[in-house]
């Protein structure tokens, strides 16, 4: 006679069902990408294995490559700012007391809980309404003003847990609020400004709506140029750069986890 399972091992093969179909589910697009990127033709047969792709990428892709570079120019200098700006807004909103406060909190949220499309239209308006040229600039301004909320609330959930006794203990010892800030304060943050950083590029290379209303002649982003090529059919090239940003995005994640070890152990 069968011995029943108990109900553990019934909830722990239950449980285990579950991870491995969500797995599947997240993980099981990625696998057919990366396959496909491997495929002599362009059809969703596989007729046999080719780097035919990849070499179509490096040496007949200008244009990709040109669209790529301004994504990760505009990624990297929109982080940048708004990460300057989000923490010191981060700062002053979590260490010091004034009227508005909490109004300016919420005003902070919208960014990131409108719409993106009534974010590019607004944009679009403003840039218009004052003469400025649609192109790089106006991306980067677009970006940066959609990521500061991010990196403000990462920063601010990092000076949740800070220990205020460690600023009182620095101005015991005669350091002044600047000195404060610059050795004490942003050091202690440094893994919520990273993680904001590394965000903000992220949402910069991956957004698509805003870009799309305050882009200009010769500013395309990789998913601009993307949508363009859905127009003459998707080139399996496509299939070789996505590879290629997988392999760049596991390994920023790898490094900065060990980056993150080796700062703050």
């Amino acid at each position: 006679m069968k011995k029943s399972l108990s109900p553990s091992t019934e909830k722990h093969r239950v449980s285990l069902a579950f991870f491995i179909l969500t797995m599947v589910f997240f993980y099981a697009p990625l696998v057919i990408l990366i396959i496909f990127s491997f495929n002599e033709g362009r059809s969703m047969n596989f007729t046999g294995f080719s780097f035919k792709w990849y070499k179509e990428l490096f040496f007949n892709s200008s244009k990709l490559w040109g669209s790529f570079s301004n994504t990760l120019i505009i990624a990297l200098v929109s982080a940048l700012v708004s990460t300057v700006i989000g923490t010191l807004g981060a700062i002053g909103i979590y260490w010091y007391h004034f009227k508005m406060k909490k109004y300016l909190e919420v005003i902070s949220y919208l960014p990131i809980i409108l719409p993106e499309i009534i974010i590019g239209v607004s944009m679009l308006m403003f840039f218009a309404g004052i003469g400025l040229p649609l192109g790089l600039f106006t991306i980067i301004i677009a970006h940066i003003t959609f990521n500061i909320p991010y990196v403000l609330f990462i920063v601010m959930a990092r000076l949740a847990e800070f220990d205020y006794t460690v600023i009182e203990a620095a101005y015991d010892l005669g350091a002044t609020e600047m000195d404060a800030l610059r050795k004490v304060i942003i050091p202690m943050c440094m893994p919520g400004i990273l993680s904001g950083f590394l965000i903000a590029v992220t949402l910069s290379i991956d957004d698509f709506v805003i870009t799309f209303f305050v882009t200009g002649p010769g500013a395309s982003t990789l998913p601009l140029h993307i949508y363009s090529m859905l127009r003459f059919g998707l080139s399996p090239v496509i299939n070789s750069l996505s590879v290629i940003l997988i392999a760049g995005s596991l390994l920023m994640a790898f490094t900065s986890r060990r980056l993150f070890r080796y700062m703050f152990k």
